[in-house]
């Protein structure tokens, strides 16, 4: 199979989140095409479960869902070094007021591999520790605790469609609730 190559790269908008690129594309052709590409410093999220086996949701509104959305806690790096596990764990604590005695990798997500090159770490957190919320300013959000399979039925019942909130429920059900 042919490949296409990049020839060209213009940075159209600079974002707080995201950088907003139009790429130049040599297609096998010959032809030149504009493609569409976002740029991301990478992200963590956190499964969170309490020793009850309820895990840790935040209920947040979205605007690009124009609607409140059920998630896990997660966060984008300080800075693209920053190493996701401390990313996770500091999300955790901001989001739900709770800190980790242990924190293990889960899986790896890429959000959008079309247009975007967003990783998002998820890791699982257990031995939970109360602490204090420190929420962003701009931040509201309301603390959940659901039952793994409540959780899945919300999940086939497209109630929560977050793809790292389902990715994360999904592969710790698999993989530790067999």
């Amino acid at each position: 199979m042919e490949h296409m190559k990049r020839i060209g790269r213009t940075l159209i908008h600079k974002g707080a989140i995201l950088d907003f690129y139009e790429d130049e594309m040599l297609m096998p052709t010959g032809k030149v095409a504009k493609w569409d590409f976002l740029a991301h410093k990478g992200a963590a999220a956190v499964l969170a479960v309490k020793k009850d086996g309820k895990i840790l949701m935040v209920r947040q509104y979205r605007p690009a869902q124009e609607r409140e959305t059920l998630e896990i806690p997660a966060g984008a790096r300080d800075y693209a070094e920053e190493p996701t596990m401390e990313c996770a764990a500091r999300e955790l604590e901001e989001e739900t007021g709770y800190r980790a005695g242990k924190i293990e990798f889960l899986m790896t997500l890429r959000t959008g591999i079309a247009y975007c090159n967003e990783i998002i770490d998820i890791y699982l957190a257990t031995e939970l520790e109360t602490t204090h919320q420190h929420l962003d300013e701009e931040e509201f959000l309301e603390i959940k605790e659901y039952d793994l399979e409540e959780l899945c039925r919300m999940i086939y019942e497209g109630k929560i469609q977050d793809a790292k909130t389902v990715s994360a429920v999904l592969a710790y059900k698999n993989k530790y609730q067999k």
